[in-house]
């Protein structure tokens, strides 16, 4: 089974600290991104999701937001937990940044 809860790191340095997940499968945490396209001191950020319930999927989906404390975006991640057969656990993500943009014309740009 999988279990969100505890510290996880990315490959390019970035720490994610998930807190228990309650029996409706939400959860909350904070997110420590290594990578920012800001020159802003990069702060540690909430996040809030939810995951189907692990008791019932082996390698469950999940998804949370992000509200960077540092910037004028929130990202909203969607992936899934994988366990190999040593009961490695393995989040594998994928996410969308939304800036803030001060008309609707420059709405092209605000989402990568």
């Amino acid at each position: 089974q999988c279990d969100l809860k505890g510290l996880w790191r990315n490959e390019l340095g970035s720490n994610m600290t998930i807190l228990a997940t309650n029996t409706a499968g939400t959860f909350s945490g904070s997110y420590h991104t290594a990578v920012a396209a800001t020159n802003k001191q990069i702060l540690v950020s909430p996040l809030q999701g939810v995951q189907q319930h692990p008791s019932a999927k082996r390698h469950p989906t999940f998804g949370f937001t992000v509200q960077w404390q540092f910037s004028d975006s929130t990202t909203a991640f969607v992936g899934q937990c994988f366990v190999d057969h040593r009961g490695k656990e393995t989040l594998e993500t994928m996410w969308l940044l939304r800036d803030e943009v001060l008309s609707l014309k420059e709405t092209w740009k605000a989402t990568r």
